[in-house]
């Protein structure tokens, strides 16, 4: 079903992009920096809820469907993807680690739909180690959108600069991993 409220949030997912990126391209008289990443923040953060939502309600109200389950990730990743382009923009975080969490994303995102057209989907079902890493990007991406410091405690740019660069490191280990159980598959094919 293309239209059921869970992929109906994912649709708005997929459209809160452009107002996300354009945040920072308002001009200054209309939101002071600040302001910029805080609207930025909280837009990702909605996004990010409503990924949880989306899979909650499909569940719950049985409106399960195969275009869900494809559109679902495919919306995730155009997120992050814009999210940490944006961060490179901003010079907030490196270009190398965009490309490790980017290139992983498109490298997994075919092994899967290879090895599901080969009947092997389950050897590169998410495993907790995927689990992690998405956790880790989650945090990092909205503390490196806030970059400004809470109080005299927290900064922002710091937690989230430690973060993503554990995301990128756990990037790269689950890539390994999830490549190293599609190996037999690829061999005999």
């Amino acid at each position: 079903m293309l239209f059921n409220l869970p992929n109906t949030l994912t649709w708005l997912r997929i459209l809160a992009i452009p107002l996300f990126v354009g945040i920072f391209y308002v001009p200054v008289e209309w939101l002071s920096p600040s302001e910029q990443n805080l609207a930025a923040t909280i837009i990702f953060v909605g996004a990010a809820l409503t990924d949880w939502l989306d899979g909650y309600l499909a569940r719950v109200l049985n409106q399960t469907s195969a275009f869900g389950a494809f559109l679902d990730p495919v919306a995730d990743k155009l997120m992050v993807a814009a999210a940490l382009i944006v961060l490179v923009y901003l010079a907030r975080l490196d270009a190398p680690i965009a490309l490790i969490i980017i290139g992983r994303e498109i490298t997994i995102s075919a092994l899967r739909e290879w090895m599901a057209k080969i009947g092997k989907s389950k050897s590169v079902a998410v495993s907790f180690l995927g689990k992690i890493k998405t956790v880790s990007q989650m945090v990092a991406i909205p503390l490196l959108l806030f970059h400004d410091p809470v109080g005299n405690m927290f900064d922002a740019f710091v937690v989230g600069t430690w973060l993503i660069y554990l995301a990128a490191i756990l990037t790269l280990w689950s890539m390994f991993y999830y490549l190293k159980a599609a190996m037999p598959h690829v061999i005999h094919h």
